[in-house]
């Protein structure tokens, strides 16, 4: 399913048109929840959209009207694509600077001396 896609996949399945990726999709409607009263609750009119080859799931459920919220989801798993598909930036190793290093060791040092402070006093 989605295991193993590198970001030029995504690319490849967000450059398809509209039709081409809701034919790769799963459709299911349902009634929505929340603020609408009865024009919510007397029509299937959300949708839920399930891209199979990727597996990104989306809903719409912004109106009331069924083919808007499939528009909705289709623009939805497009953007979802691009943004998938977008390269990594590439990183670089980088070192601590001098001063990062004296400060993370001097931090550790005042910790050890909190913690030794801790500890009951040794009998002699």
């Amino acid at each position: 399913m989605a295991q193993g896609l590198s970001h030029a996949d995504y690319a490849r399945y967000g450059r398809q048109s509209l039709d081409q990726i809701a034919r790769d999709c799963d459709v299911e409607a349902f009634h929505a929840t929340g603020p609408g009263g009865q024009g919510v609750n007397t029509a299937d009119s959300a949708v839920r959209m399930r891209h199979r080859p990727t597996g990104i799931v989306v809903v719409s459920r912004e109106s009331r009207s069924q083919y808007r919220n499939r528009q909705l989801c289709l623009q939805k798993i497009r953007d979802e694509l691009r943004r998938r598909g977008i390269p990594p930036k590439v990183r670089r190793a980088t070192k601590p600077t001098r001063a990062s290093a004296r400060r993370r060791l001097e931090g550790k040092r005042r910790r050890g001396q909190v913690k030794r402070l801790r500890r009951p006093p040794e009998d002699e």
